[in-house]
């Protein structure tokens, strides 16, 4: 065999390989698609009944702890600390961490809050950074805020958990925004589950565009800017389509850590957040699986609730989005290689036999297929060794199979309160869907390959996520 006859037989392997994974990619896709499409119809049925105020008012609903973690926040830390006092929830605090903000964030929540100092925690069961005081508000009575020296996100996290007094703890971004009725709807799988549900998940919703007044989102908009718009398709597709059907398995290994609401007991059981690790979202729900299974108790749940409960600003420059995408594919790396013994382990039930392959090998390394891909096409091209028809044919039905999903990211998100509510919104979610398969989509896989590299050489950090505010009546971007 020469060298060119080496060159086609490996191009055509590659062909092979490429073709079978690009197929078991979408099946899976769109089985899980379907899956969430039967979950979130009849979640919208069960929604007509109502129920959430009852949830809200019986004084056997658990009390929830907020917990929002803010370094360097403060042009929008008050919209969100305002928002979150006024949830329409009987028992629940607010437990502000400062984590050693430079940009006098807790001087601005001093004077709003009219914060006034309380005793220290005389002792601690998470090891954290030091806290150097806590703050109660002589305006609300339920409002905590601690003021730390800088330890990163899990570690102002678990300095809130040791404050919480509540058996449920909700976190919340110090970017967000939650929809009055948010903790009703995010508690109500732990009441009515006849399993013990430990963690629920709940969407998030891009609110670049929307008018915002007092805190809320008074009007559901789109933004005129394109960066955010596909990242709308994007969060619609992988919350609506991946999230809600791997939850139905109880497969599901991500919550994010914009909103997501645990069990206290069992978090700190884990011994809490996982410092220096830059998915420690995904890596707490992993753990929290993997503690469930060693215990023996196999009769839990870790759900997904499909409501647009969150509302946060996505990033608006290629420079912000970069430092997210690149960050979120190393975390995702980290925690797969920290439980790689849940992948094919029946013990893990549907999570060992599926949920952890899926994400291993589609969402985890499947980048380098994609990037083997893209350069046996090139190299294939330049020495005319590849067919011509073959590649047009590869193109098209990866551009129809991403196109259906995120069609039916978009449908299903229209199908759940605070939809969209003009022809055009929808006219434009579709031209996007279809838009961001010519470059959009190369960029991410691009950034995740670039997280990739991060990973493999042990480099990255969180890096600064600058932040416009939200505060703000509408933002064009």
């Amino acid at each position: 065999m020469n060298m060119a006859e080496f060159y086609q037989w490996g191009i055509r392997v590659t062909e092979v390989i490429l073709v079978w994974y690009s197929f078991l990619l979408n099946v899976l896709y769109l089985g899980l698609a379907f899956i969430a499409f039967r979950i979130v119809t009849r979640h919208c049925l069960r929604n007509i009944y109502g129920g959430f105020e009852d949830i809200s008012k019986s004084p056997l609903t658990p009390a929830i702890t907020v917990l929002v973690p803010a370094h360097n926040e403060a042009v929008g830390i008050c919209t969100t600390v305002n928002n979150l006092l006024h949830a329409d929830f009987m028992r629940f605090e607010v437990i502000v961490i400062n984590d050693g903000s430079t940009d006098g964030t807790i001087d601005v929540l001093k004077k709003t809050f009219r914060l006034t100092p309380d005793k220290l925690p005389a002792e601690s069961a998470l090891p954290t950074e030091t806290v150097r005081a806590v703050y109660h508000s002589a305006t609300n009575h339920n409002l905590i805020v601690i003021d730390k020296r800088n330890g990163g996100k899990s570690d102002a996290l678990n300095a809130g958990l040791n404050l919480a007094r509540y058996p449920y703890f909700c976190t919340v971004d110090a970017d967000a925004m939650l929809e009055p009725d948010a903790l009703q709807r995010v508690i109500r799988p732990v009441v009515e589950s006849p399993v013990r549900v430990i963690a629920v998940g709940g969407i998030v919703r891009i609110a670049n565009g929307c008018r915002i007044e007092k805190g809320r989102v008074a009007e559901v908009d789109l933004p005129w800017a394109p960066l955010p718009i596909f990242q709308i398709v994007e969060y619609f597709r992988a919350f609506l389509c991946g999230r809600t059907g791997l939850s139905h398995i109880n497969a599901l290994m991500i919550i994010s850590g914009a909103f997501g609401l645990f069990e206290r007991s069992l978090v700190m059981e884990i011994g809490g957040y996982k410092v220096g690790t830059v998915g420690e979202d995904m890596d707490l729900v992993t753990r929290l699986h993997d503690l469930m299974v060693k215990k023996g108790e196999r009769d839990y749940g870790i759900e997904f609730v499909p409501d647009p409960v969150c509302w946060t600003e996505s990033p608006t420059s290629l420079r912000v989005l970069t430092r997210q995408r690149r960050r979120w594919q190393k975390g995702l790396l980290e925690v797969l290689a920290d439980h790689s013994h849940m992948c094919f382990n029946i013990r893990y039930g549907w999570l060992g036999m599926f949920g952890y392959p899926f994400l291993l090998i589609f969402e985890g390394w499947g980048i380098l297929i994609e990037t083997l891909g893209y350069l046996v096409f090139v190299a294939g091209w330049w020495i005319d060794a590849i067919q011509s028809d073959f590649m047009v044919a590869y193109f098209i039905c990866a551009v129809l199979g991403g196109t259906l999903l995120s069609l039916t990211g978009i449908m299903l998100g229209e199908m759940t309160p605070r939809e969209y509510p003009k022809f055009g919104h929808w006219f434009r979610l579709i031209a996007y869907a279809i838009i961001e398969n010519f470059g959009y989509r190369q960029m991410i896989s691009f950034l995740r390959l670039a997280g990739t590299m991060d990973f493999l050489m042990g480099r990255g950090e969180w890096g600064r996520m600058e932040r416009e505010g939200l505060s703000r009546r509408r933002t064009r971007a």
